[in-house]
């Protein structure tokens, strides 16, 4: 089993890192550095596969909210409710926004969107990205490495033996910060979501059939 991970890894494993950080944030970034640590890939590989894949995502994103912001505010509701927030961001941190978009929880995508659809300068925000793509490949890939050089320090020598146990793990603790996100994001909606239930009672209430009756 252990081959057969090894080498479909070595053939697929840093196409597969590419495109999980081109799409999404860091969790697929750690499990990769702890991966690393296992030997199943290499830390400069899994550092320069995630610059690129961040980078070019990114950059992605920017040119896609300059050619076609105006569409995405048309059709997609979710973007247009964070346009307000993003803008407001922009407007009080600038530059640093442009550099921290990718750690800030629920706007890694949304931001540099945003950035596209503003006077914000391209070159400015590609030395940014470039910036922001390379420390963050190595902050979250060296946070996986660490995992396992920390783990072996209490299971010693044979970690091969429970490197599926700390995978699990990792990936459970990976779940477990998504999920109090999710929470979090779900708490924060309750009162817009108590509004719009009262709103609703009392539009039902106050609707003609029952105005007649």
């Amino acid at each position: 089993m252990q081959e057969f991970l090894k080498d479909y890894l070595t053939i697929h494993g840093y196409w597969v890192l590419f495109l999980w950080t081109f799409l999404e944030g860091e969790a697929g970034l750690i499990l990769a550095g702890f991966l690393a640590f296992e030997g199943y890939f290499t830390v400069p590989g899994v550092i320069m596969t995630a610059f690129a894949g961040a980078f070019c995502g990114d950059q992605f994103y920017f040119y896609l909210g300059r050619l076609k912001g105006k569409y995405l505010l048309r059709h997609f509701h979710a973007f247009a409710k964070k346009l307000n927030k993003g803008l407001k961001l922009i407007e009080k941190y600038g530059n640093l926004v442009a550099f921290s978009s990718r750690y800030t929880y629920g706007f890694r995508i949304v931001l540099p969107i945003i950035l596209g659809m503003t006077p914000f300068s391209s070159w400015k925000f590609l030395f940014l990205n470039l910036a922001s793509a390379f420390s963050w490949s190595i902050l979250f890939t060296l946070a996986g490495y660490l995992f396992g050089k920390s783990a072996s320090l209490f299971v010693g020598d044979d970690i091969k033996r429970y490197e599926h146990l700390l995978f699990a793990i990792l990936a459970g603790v990976i779940a477990l910060i998504w999920m109090w996100h999710f929470y979090r994001a779900w708490k924060l909606r309750s009162p817009a979501r108590s509004r719009l239930r009262r709103f609703q009672e009392y539009k039902n209430h106050c609707s003609p059939e029952k105005l007649s009756d």
